[in-house]
């Protein structure tokens, strides 16, 4: 059987390591084509001598000596900056490219890989909440298919394998709700980093983890999930199920639900989306119901986790106001993380950057660049 060329863009991160946990486990499977990171150059060369890619890609430019040095007594191509990023996608060889990069950074090369005809490994959910008319029309005009690495998204999609002709009533995401479910405004005024780091249930990167203890990054899901699946909002529904063993649901129009159920482990999904429309055989720990007596499930409290709703509100008036939601996001989160601003002043930045930020309805590629770079001086500026 011939092996399958994977690029993973972002493989110093959670999602990417953890890709090619999968990836040594099935050599026989998969092979690694191309590595790219930011600025972790060490980690970068460390798995490029494991994995032994065509190429690599540092997006930090003054490490490029570094890495260069580093590789070329194995003949590995080595590529520095946004640019290339975009340029190495695109290579002929690649069979799957998996989008693991945090945030915004996503979108550009995400686009490009496209164009090539690469079929996409999604794990960067920002990529369709900004521009998810465009990336999922192009995909479809480039008969390439998005598979996606998030638990909850891959859940669904997993549900609706052999279900593809059947209308969907309405898809459920499950939150863990973090490890600040159940407390209201006033706790958490005063609440660190340090504690909304602290995930109850799944070992994330720090952008991630953070978003789901706001709850943004369930909002952000939402989103995905309206381009994913054709859905419009109304389909889609947000419920609290602290155990994170039901990953998500879908509901058919004869009111039949399926789901689908696990232990939390990134490498399920991850291995799913390399190895579609194949079930890889894996070692992974096996759920046991004595483990789990009861499975609980509750409302989320949107006024407390006010991103929730606010993206329920962006993903509702469209245009680039999901563009708008993200970046002043991001820019909360990075403030946050920097000790710069308060756990619930996420939100209050959020909420005024949507509605500083000029509506635009049918926003082309230009459009949400212009729209990401606005909010994010705009949202500084609310800071400073």
């Amino acid at each position: 059987m011939t092996r399958k060329k994977i690029a993973i863009l972002g493989s110093t991160g959670s999602i990417g390591t953890q890709a090619l946990d999968v990836i040594a486990a099935h050599p026989d499977v998969f092979e690694v084509e191309v590595l790219t990171a930011q600025r972790n150059a060490d980690l970068l060369i460390e798995q490029a001598k494991q994995f032994n890619p065509n190429a690599v890609v540092i997006g930090d430019d003054a490490q490029y000596e570094k890495v260069k040095a580093a590789l070329l007594p194995l003949h590995i191509k080595v590529f520095a900056g946004e640019n290339a990023l975009a340029s190495v996608v695109q290579m002929d060889s690649i069979n799957l490219v998996l989008t693991a990069l945090v945030g915004y950074s996503g979108l550009k090369p995400t686009i490009k890989a496209i164009e090539a005809g690469k079929n996409i490994a999604l794990a960067n959910k920002e990529t369709l909440v900004v521009a998810g008319e465009l990336i999922t029309t192009l995909a479809r005009e480039k008969g390439v298919n998005i598979y996606p690495v998030d638990s909850e998204h891959s859940a669904i999609f997993q549900c609706l394998v052999g279900e593809f002709h059947n209308p969907i009533e309405k898809i459920i995401l499950t939150a863990s709700g973090g490890p600040f479910r159940g407390k209201k405004k006033n706790e958490l005024v005063h609440v660190t980093k340090t504690q909304a780091l602290k995930h109850p249930n799944w070992t994330m990167g720090a952008k991630v983890t953070i978003d789901s203890a706001s709850l943004m990054n369930k909002g952000l899901e939402v989103i995905e999930a309206k381009w994913l699946f054709g859905l419009n909002p109304a389909q889609v529904e947000v419920v609290v199920h602290p155990q994170s063993i039901i990953h998500s649901m879908v509901q058919f129009e004869d009111g039949s639900m399926k789901a689908q159920l696990g232990l939390p482990d990134m490498r399920l999904p991850i291995q799913f989306a390399l190895g579609y429309p194949n079930r890889i055989k894996s070692d992974f720990p096996r759920f046991d119901f004595a483990q789990y007596p009861a499975l609980t499930f509750e409302k989320p409290d949107t006024e407390t986790f006010r991103n929730l709703a606010l993206a329920f509100e962006a993903l509702g008036r469209g245009g680039n106001m999901p563009c708008v939601l993200n970046a002043a996001n991001e820019v909360a989160v990075q403030e946050f993380l920097h000790d710069r601003i308060g756990f619930l002043q996420m939100s209050d930045i959020v909420e005024q950057c949507l509605s500083k930020i000029n509506y635009v309805a049918n926003p082309a590629l230009e459009d949400y660049v212009n729209t990401d770079k606005e909010t994010r001086i705009i949202a500084k500026e609310l800071i400073n």
